[in-house]
């Protein structure tokens, strides 16, 4: 179940952040706009710019997949120089290609090992804990921050957009 509720939904809301980045680029070219507004606005004056959001969640991704399968020195690094869309679409994808690495078997033990980060001084949690209760909200509200950052610059997205295509059954 870690493997669905991780790298598959990761990867879906990844494959939306990237349609929704394609988005904000068609209307700051039929806006006229420097795509490069778009990518340093944010919605408050202390909060991270639209680049640095789509860093996190590519991040939070990577990183938070590998933390549960205990594959850290496999991810691959970032150094969060990218000023560009097409930049940061490479980042995407570079994520997305390995998050397609991982098998629902390289989760067989990720429920129940010990997750931690330097900035946890110490402490761990389970890494079923640590996906419910970090990773998962953490991408989603980066994603989401991403989609609102655009949206109120005026880009025309909505919810089916954030959502990406729907499993549906007939």
């Amino acid at each position: 179940m870690l493997y669905d509720l991780t790298v598959v939904q990761f990867s879906k809301m990844l494959k939306n952040l990237s349609v929704i980045l394609e988005k904000g680029e068609c209307f700051a070219n039929l806006k006229k706009v420097d795509m490069a507004v778009l990518l340093n606005s944010r919605l408050a004056p202390d909060q991270f710019n639209l680049i640095r959001q789509v860093q996190i969640a590519c991040d939070t991704a990577k990183i938070g997949v590998a933390r549960l399968t205990d594959n850290l020195d496999t991810v691959p690094k970032h150094d969060d120089s990218e000023t560009t869309l097409a930049e940061l679409q490479a980042r995407i994808s570079s994520v997305l290609a390995y998050l397609a690495t991982f098998k629902a078997d390289d989760f067989a033990n990720a429920a129940t090992i010990h997750v931690s980060q330097p900035r946890w001084e110490g402490k761990y949690l389970t890494g079923y804990k640590f996906a419910i209760e970090h990773a998962i909200p953490n991408i989603y509200f980066h994603v989401t921050t991403a989609y609102a950052i655009l949206r109120h610059n005026g880009v025309e997205i909505g919810k089916k957009d954030y959502l990406g295509a729907m499993p549906y059954k007939s």
